[in-house]
Order: C-alpha cells, then sequence, then structure tokens
C-alpha cells in the first residue's frame, strides 16, 4: 500500500545526506605532512633512537633540514605497512 509519510521521510533522510555530504569538513591531505623523530616515535610505540637507527640503516628514509630529520608521512607508514612492525625488525 502506498503511504506518502514514507515517501516523504525517504526523501528527507536523502536530502539530509547530501546537505551532510556538502557541508562536512574535508579530509586533510597528509601526503605532505612531515613527522620529527620524537614524533614517529610516538606514533610508532618506540624509542627515537630506533627511529634513528632504521633511519641510518635504509630501513627508513628521511629528509635532513638543518641538523634535524623529518619523514615523510606517505614514506613512515608505507615502512610500517612493510616491515609490519619496527620495533622487533632484527
Amino acid at each position: 500500500m502506498y503511504n506518502p509519510f514514507e515517501v516523504l521521510l525517504n526523501e528527507i533522510k536523502e536530502l539530509n545526506k547530501k546537505f551532510d555530504a556538502f557541508t562536512s569538513k574535508p579530509q586533510e591531505d597528509l601526503s605532505a605532512k612531515r613527522y620529527s623523530i620524537k614524533e614517529a616515535s610516538e606514533i610508532l610505540g618506540v624509542i627515537p633512537l630506533t627511529i634513528r637507527n632504521h633511519i641510518r640503516n635504509g630501513n627508513l628514509k628521511a629528509e635532513r633540514l638543518g641538523r634535524k630529520y623529518y619523514i615523510l608521512h606517505t614514506e613512515l607508514y608505507s615502512a610500517l605497512n612493510e616491515v609490519k612492525s619496527l620495533k622487533y625488525k632484527r
């Protein structure tokens, strides 16, 4: 049986979805974000020396700006996916 209230309710739900998608804040682009050694170590749950060792061994690529090293977001997470965990790689 045709119920005009259900049809109207469905149309309102569709409009709400479109409105929420239109007004929602776009997600942040993290492809150019850089992490310091300290920030990377906090994300991975290791000490900063571990991150420095992985940079020195070539397991993790980093950029050097002045005296500090910075790791790109994509590099940090791609290294995580390759090794599964930088914590216990020996």
